[in-house]
């Protein structure tokens, strides 16, 4: 169920109550004497940020030098609480010009009253957006950032964008060039064991839009998901085209996707905020393209010397290229010269995180470039400790190649005005935790 808060509380440092406000009259006036006795004053306040005292439950956050107090007294959601806190205190915070800590609280105790009426209702969140708010909340001198037209016309608008179903997108927008950019960023992660097998592998990625479209467009996402293209197969009684399909995991949309439509059809159709957004996450477990493969050989010849041999091969495509590559190979903390041979880049030894650095600035696809290096070690007297090899990692940026081989399909834009539009995609897969232990 939703947050159902029954009151909300700003307290300083000291267990002060700078403001709050009772949604329900389920409890009591004096819970936050029981938070202050049995939280704050034992010292408890870094363990867990949810409490139950008697037959409430405690719920606290703190910003600067704030905390705030949400209190239940039902089986409430906690991720949803604390969602809430985050966006009402962004919300403050674009009311104070940034700042939000216990001055700013004070100089503006009747906006905050304002505003907790508005963000939240019976104990249930409300809309918590600033553009929104400042349509018709305007105390303390902060003006709509609207206001060329003129404000009768305003207040019915923003209502009807807080009741409406697209609050995130205001109405009269007009631009000369309508223009869409849409960028697929992926994060690559890869354990790999000294003998070459997979361990574990994954990608997160994320779809990241930037919107100059004049009016309310609505638009229509396709990509090669296997169950998006079997759903539209279906539609139109054909067999499944041939190509590789994904899998999509964990799957988050931004709040202007038609979920019902994309539950029913497949397809992600949504009317896009103004400006930059991101459209959504998700995850892939099976079927990564791995664009690197690296094949170390580190031999330790006796007590003060070690032969260090990588090699690192590009399985992208010939046409392709990784921009900004680095291997990080781990050596022992007595290393006291090294000797390099590469093909390509440059490499050197970095004694503040005792590894081999060799750093490629421009990697071509279906290639293969090796590093050879001599490490001296400095001889001691103490009994020698095994030296546990730390994983070699790398770092990497290779544009137009996604490790998933997620692609879009299309991207269609629809506006009553019938405009035309000039879409931009472009793909880019980067290291997230790429480890191969030697």
């Amino acid at each position: 169920m939703p947050v159902a808060a029954s009151a909300i509380y700003f307290l300083n440092l000291r267990g002060d109550v700078l403001i709050n406000r009772l949604y329900r009259d389920d409890v009591g006036g004096n819970m936050v004497d029981a938070f202050r006795t049995h939280i704050m004053q034992t010292k408890e306040l870094g363990t867990c940020p949810v409490r139950q005292i008697g037959g409430c439950s405690f719920l606290y956050m703190r910003i600067s030098n704030v905390y705030i107090v949400i209190v239940v007294s039902t089986n409430a959601n906690v991720a949803c609480a604390f969602k809430f806190v985050v966006e009402a205190v962004a919300l403050f915070k674009s009311y104070f010009g940034g700042a939000f800590d216990e001055d700013a609280i004070r100089n503006n105790f009747v906006l905050i009253y304002e505003l907790l009426d508005e963000i939240m209702d019976f104990g249930y969140p409300q809309n918590l957006s600033p553009e929104i708010l400042k349509l018709y909340i305007t105390q303390e001198g902060f003006r709509s950032p609207f206001s060329s037209k003129p404000s009768e016309r305003s207040i019915p608008n923003a209502t009807l964008q807080v009741t409406g179903a697209v609050g995130w997108r205001r109405e009269g927008l007009v631009y000369k060039k309508n223009e869409v950019f849409l960028d697929i960023v992926e994060s690559v992660n890869l354990l790999m064991s000294s003998k070459g097998s997979v361990l574990r592998c994954d990608v997160t990625g994320k779809i990241l839009m930037k919107c100059f479209l004049s009016g309310m467009p609505d638009l229509k996402l396709g990509l090669n998901d296997k169950i998006g293209l079997e759903k539209e197969s279906q539609a139109k009684s054909r067999p499944v085209k041939s190509g590789k399909t994904i899998e999509l995991d964990d799957v988050t949309f931004h709040q202007c996707v038609n979920l019902t439509r994309f539950n029913t059809e497949k397809t992600v159709s949504f009317v896009p905020p103004d400006g930059e957004f991101e459209l959504m996450k998700y995850r892939i477990t099976e079927g990564v393209n791995l664009p690197f493969r690296v094949l170390p050989t580190i031999k330790e010849l006796g007590r003060t010397r070690m032969e260090v041999n990588v090699k690192v091969k590009s399985v992208f495509g010939a046409k392709m290229f990784a921009l900004g590559v680095v291997v990080k190979v781990p050596v022992p903390k007595q290393t006291a010269k090294t000797s390099f041979q590469v093909t390509s880049g440059r490499a050197k030894y970095n004694a503040s995180i005792d590894c081999l650095v060799w750093k490629i600035r421009k990697f071509p696809g279906q290639t293969e470039s090796t590093m050879s290096a001599e490490v001296e070690l400095i001889s001691t007297m103490a009994e020698k400790k095994s030296w546990t090899r730390p994983p070699i990692q790398m770092e990497f940026q290779v544009p137009m190649f996604t490790a998933s081989g997620l692609r879009v399909r299309f991207l269609k834009v629809w506006e009553k005005s019938g405009y035309n539009t000039v879409e931009w995609v472009r793909y880019i897969t980067k290291a997230g935790s790429y480890e191969i232990r030697s």
